[in-house]
């Protein structure tokens, strides 16, 4: 178990823990709460060692490995499956010991490093680590692409891949929802559930946090506070606790009052001077209730718009995508719907299927590729960029940022104005002029929002709103957005948020935008049929290549495709009728062609299977553990062996498959 007693911890001046105890069973599912700033990730750091406390003991068991995401981005041209590997620290080791072996040329310590790499799942942990890449939304074409390749957002991905990837009996998450959209948060869900070590996540998303967590630990006033409960019950248990402190406080000051009272009338008096001076020890003697301080809640609200135009847009056969050197590259495409007053629109749909592409279009940050789209007269849209940083400059300050865009909207506007306005969101005093560059994901975000209330919009495109907000930020957020009284178009992996603001969904899926029929409960279901069927057609073409001959069991064994992310085989498209005809001919030449190659691929199956068998052998041989210190060291040279040669073989027999797709694909 975790075992926190009278920690005191303080970040230079700040006291982060005032004598703070608290007790983790093993297995829990914990969810760490508190206001941003209040400690939390300071808190991780303390259970990791990267802090040490001022007062108190962390009691953690040694032989624990503690799982983590590092929150630095990566920048090396390692390929992204191998970066997820080095997560697991077990299955490195094996591999040092093997490599340390190998040098040293002792057989011995080599069979003892392959058993080490048996342990670790050496054989398997490519495909497990490819299958958490595509969970958490990567291509099939992308599992292998160098990690520098990937914007932060992904490379965030990566490291939370990596920490899912190492066998710890302890898992700190901090924010692991931010950087991913619906369909990933749904798959770290279910993953999470599966997880049986003991988990203490920080998170924002209410609906997350009452999936996973059974027990809710709230930082508050540098007091650590246990609840038996995910984050809806401990809303409750908390909104009650502090009412029945609060009325515990309240008898007590009416209690001093009449103490306080009896004293002042009767100290003076020499016949009740002994009970006067009985209840001024008494009243030095009471232990003091402090008053309920909640903290002080955000709130803020958009402007009424200036006008509201309906339709606000018209999409007539618009596609949308981006250009790289000159060349179009088409996302979403025939796009017809329009967009009316009022209307709180959701949209859904999988990482990389063009959600943000057709906002970015809307918000006129990039041009439609083909089609028109329409807008009404005295449109006025407030973008909420998914990355803060695309509508905001680093070397400027919350207020220079006010008065350049007051300058366009309103130029009567006062300096201490936008100053009080500033104010309203948290901005107050120095932080006016602090660097944007320097401020926090939340106080970004609290900035962009500044900006769009002041644009008085009628049109709003929110593109991840809620990524660096807080609770209840999200909720004064969700709040605004259901009175204000334009249009809402909002892409969220929030499902309390969408639940709370929209009232339809577009789905943004293979290539169209289409209604979505349905609420986020059926998107979820939606989602899990989507992967079933996707599941069934990477089988029944694991099932076709087998029947057909181009995979023996050992390769298929070394290189299985990711199921729960894996797509269908593409169909291929009808012969025309000419070429009908010839079929025959065409069919006898290609095999007359690829004959030699389908054989000598057959030959490596044989052999690869050969291999396994042999290598199956040596291992039971050494499990055993009746071999002689010489059968030992034969069957670790052997065992290494064994493996470079499986190597070889199969990426020959991938060489030779390349070769015959290429023959049939020029055919």
């Amino acid at each position: 178990m975790i075992t926190l007693r009278n920690i005191t911890l303080r970040r230079g001046t700040k006291v982060v823990l005032d004598d703070a105890s608290v007790v983790l069973q093993p297995g829990e599912k914990v969810g760490l709460v508190g206001r941003n700033g209040a400690g939390k990730s300071s808190l991780f750091a303390l259970l990791t060692d990267r802090l040490q406390s001022d007062k108190g003991e962390v009691d953690i068991p040694r032989q624990w490995a503690v799982g983590e995401v590092a929150q630095n981005m990566p920048e090396t041209d390692m390929p992204a499956t191998e970066f997820v590997l080095e997560g697991d620290v077990r299955l490195m080791a094996a591999r040092q010991a093997l490599a340390d072996a190998e040098a040293a040329e002792d057989g011995h310590a080599m069979a003892d490093a392959h058993a080490l790499l048996m342990d670790a799942g050496a054989f398997d942990a490519k495909p497990r680590a490819q299958a958490l890449l595509m969970g958490l939304g990567f291509k099939g074409e992308q599992v292998d692409a160098p990690v520098n390749s990937f914007s932060g957002g992904w490379r965030m991905r990566l490291q939370l891949a990596r920490a899912l990837m190492c066998p710890a009996e302890l898992m700190l998450l901090d924010e692991p929802t931010n950087h991913l959209d619906l369909d990933a948060l749904v798959w770290l869900e279910a993953w999470l559930q599966r997880y049986d070590g003991t988990l203490i996540v920080i998170s924002h998303d209410r609906e997350f946090l009452d999936a996973i967590t059974k027990v809710t630990l709230h930082l508050d006033e540098a007091k650590l506070h246990r609840y038996g409960g995910n984050y809806t019950a401990f809303e409750a248990m908390r909104a009650e606790r502090m009412e029945q402190q609060q009325a515990a406080f309240g008898k007590q000051q009416e209690r001093i009052a009449h103490l306080q009272k009896f004293i002042d009338r009767f100290k003076a008096k020499a016949s009740k001077a002994k009970q006067a001076q009985s209840r001024v020890k008494a009243l030095e003697r009471m232990e003091k209730l402090a008053p309920v301080l909640a903290s002080a809640d955000f709130n803020f609200e958009f402007r009424e718009p200036v006008s509201l135009p309906n339709p606000m847009l018209m999409f007539d056969d618009v596609a949308c995508g981006y250009e790289v050197d000159g060349v179009e590259n088409i996302i979403v495409r025939g796009i017809d719907r329009s967009v009316l007053a009022g209307q709180r629109i959701g949209i859904l749909g999988a990482n990389g299927q063009g959600k943000s592409t057709v906002v970015k279009t809307v918000a006129r940050m990039q041009r439609a590729m083909g089609g028109k789209i329409t807008e009404g007269k005295g449109l006025t849209i407030g973008y909420f960029a998914q990355q803060e940083m695309d509508v905001l400059r680093p070397e400027e300050g919350p207020l220079s940022h006010m008065v350049r865009l007051a300058k366009e909207v309103s130029p009567q506007a006062r300096e201490q104005e936008l100053r009080d306005f500033l104010g309203q969101f948290r901005f107050v005093g120095d932080m006016v002029n602090q660097q944007v560059g320097s401020l926090s994901g939340g106080e970004k975000a609290r900035l962009v929002l500044a900006m769009l209330v002041w644009q008085r919009p009628n049109l709003l495109l929110m593109d991840e709103p809620t990524n660096h907000l807080d609770l209840n930020t999200r909720e004064a957020l969700s709040i605004a957005l259901n009175e204000f009284e334009g249009t809402v178009m909002l892409v969220s992996h929030d499902r309390a948020l969408l639940r709370e603001v929209c009232d339809e969904f577009w789905l943004v899926s293979k290539g169209v935008v289409s209604p979505f029929d349905g609420d986020l409960d059926d998107y979820q279901r939606w989602l899990l049929d989507q992967s079933k069927e996707a599941a069934k057609a990477a089988k029944d073409a694991a099932k076709a290549l087998a029947k057909a001959g181009k995979s023996g069991s050992t390769v298929a064994a070394a290189t299985p495709a990711p199921v729960a992310a894996a797509a269908p085989a593409p169909t291929p498209a009808p012969a025309a009728r000419e070429d009908r005809k010839l079929s025959g001919q065409a069919r006898q030449k290609l095999a007359d062609q690829t004959r030699p190659l389908r054989k000598e691929m057959d030959a490596i199956d044989a052999k690869l299977n050969k291999l396994a068998d042999e290598r199956t052998a040596l291992e039971a041989q050494l499990a055993e553990g009746k071999a002689t210190p010489a059968q030992i060291v034969e069957a670790g040279k052997r065992l290494k062996a064994i493996h470079d040669e499986l190597e070889s073989a199969e990426l020959r027999w991938l060489e030779l498959s390349a070769e015959v797709d290429a023959i049939h694909a020029a055919a």
